[in-house]
């Protein structure tokens, strides 16, 4: 039987000819990751371990969780990953202000790339598959083990197949695609499993897209989730990185535990209600209920930061106003992209409009900091858990939604249609 994607990436990392699903396999690493939470945890067990990362180059801090800092417990651990990484001499340390939210400035500063064996002290780590890399978040004893030693140990997934079809609608991008995925197979439907994105309808996918897709596998409880490296991906990788990528391409006979076909045509813009990513509601399910009113809008985050999400934020957001009742915060996810956004004047119409522009940062996603919801307060969010008390109190309530739909509530003050609300209807 062949193998998938995924498993061809490990077998070569293991220096194996082949692997099968359950097997377990001991994988050399490109790249270790760990952030401002989850890195000073893994270092007193690293010191254990060793005294010198296994390689300058491959182990990766980024603080972005609480940065700027919030309060003094932040700063201490922030200061001791920046005192870690001059210490050791990595190459790979980026500060907040000269860099940006983690999942999306790996990629845009090309430290990742296809091929790769990946992994992040972050569950989101999985966003790296949208380059053809398998990349999976893990625990802060094996981050320890992967920067000490430069391999770790696996379980081999088995996977599920994802064929897309068709060409998505106007207002459907990456995240109504994911949500609409994890509403059908539901929150655990991927255990442990490896989801591989493959079809024609990829082509009509943008990098973009495929970088939320892949973020929010682990919603649907998978090990990683994984594209296949086309013309796009190569061309984002010689743009943004100067690493050598190698492309994998599951066996014709590859196993796989389920096939899904995905018709993008039929997919519509989606939201996901309280309290889970799989609960799952088209735009057209939501207008026949009472309106939703909310309190606040977020579009930013690891999930829906990038330059492609803020342009479409901002075509809605153009000419109009925030309603009188709700807050928004504008988080673009890097400082490449912060720029970018005041060279294309998208700053001129979130400010205008009555937005918050927030440095970037993780920030409100996961109620560190800027952003801290109240009790009983509801807010469109672009992030990509909606967890009890994920954004603050254990009584506020988040709908994770595309930036189209965030930017079209935010001018409601309600869960809004996209294609009725806003500068493009």
């Amino acid at each position: 039987m062949g193998m998938t994607m995924t498993q061809k990436i490990l077998a070569a990392h293991a220096g194996l000819d082949s692997v099968a699903a359950g097997q377990l396999i001991e994988a050399k690493l490109d790249v270790v990751m760990a952030n401002d939470i989850t890195g000073p945890m893994a270092l007193p067990i690293f010191k254990e371990m060793a005294e010198k990362v296994f390689d300058q180059d491959k182990v990766v801090l980024v603080p972005d969780h609480f940065t700027p800092n919030k309060d003094i417990k932040s700063a201490e651990n922030s200061k001791s990953i920046r005192e870690f990484a001059r210490e050791q001499g990595l190459t790979w340390y980026f500060e907040q202000g000269k860099s940006g939210v983690e999942h999306a400035i790996l990629p845009e500063a090309g430290v990742v790339v296809g091929g790769e064996c990946i992994i992040g002290a972050d569950s989101h780590t999985c966003t790296y598959g949208a380059l053809g890399a398998f990349s999976t978040g893990v625990g802060t004893t094996d981050i320890a083990t992967g920067m000490a030693t430069g391999e770790l140990w696996f379980k081999v997934p088995s996977a599920i197949q994802f064929v897309l079809k068709g060409k998505p609608g106007k207002y459907v991008s990456g995240k109504d695609i994911i949500i609409h995925i994890i509403g059908k197979i539901g929150v655990d439907g991927a255990l442990y499993k490896s989801m591989e994105f493959t079809g024609d309808g990829i082509e009509n996918l943008s990098m973009d897209d495929r970088f939320t897709m892949a973020n929010m596998a682990i919603e649907a409880g998978a090990k990683n989730g994984i594209f296949p490296v086309d013309a796009k991906a190569e061309a984002y990788m010689k743009e943004h990185s100067r690493k050598e990528y190698k492309v994998y391409e599951a066996d014709a006979d590859a196993e796989y535990d389920e096939v899904i076909e995905i018709d993008l045509a039929q997919v519509r813009p989606t939201v996901a209600f309280p309290h889970l990513p799989g609960n799952a509601k088209t735009i057209d399910e939501i207008e026949a209920m009472e309106p939703v009113k909310i309190n606040q809008v977020v579009i930013g985050s690891c999930t829906n930061g990038r330059m492609e999400d803020m342009r479409k934020a901002a075509a809605i957001l153009k000419g109009q106003t925030v309603h009188q009742d709700v807050r928004v915060m504008v988080i673009p996810a890097t400082q490449k992209i912060y720029k970018q956004c005041i060279a294309e004047g998208l700053l001129d119409i979130f400010v205008d409009a009555g937005c918050a522009v927030n440095t970037p940062s993780c920030g409100p996603c996961m109620g560190g900091h800027m952003g801290v919801m109240a009790a009983g307060e509801k807010c469109v969010s672009t992030t990509n858990r909606n967890f009890v008390g994920r954004m603050g109190h254990v009584d506020s309530l988040i709908y994770l939604a595309s930036p189209e739909v965030a930017a079209a509530s935010a001018i409601a003050g309600y869960i809004a249609n996209p294609e009725k609300v806003g500068g493009r209807s």
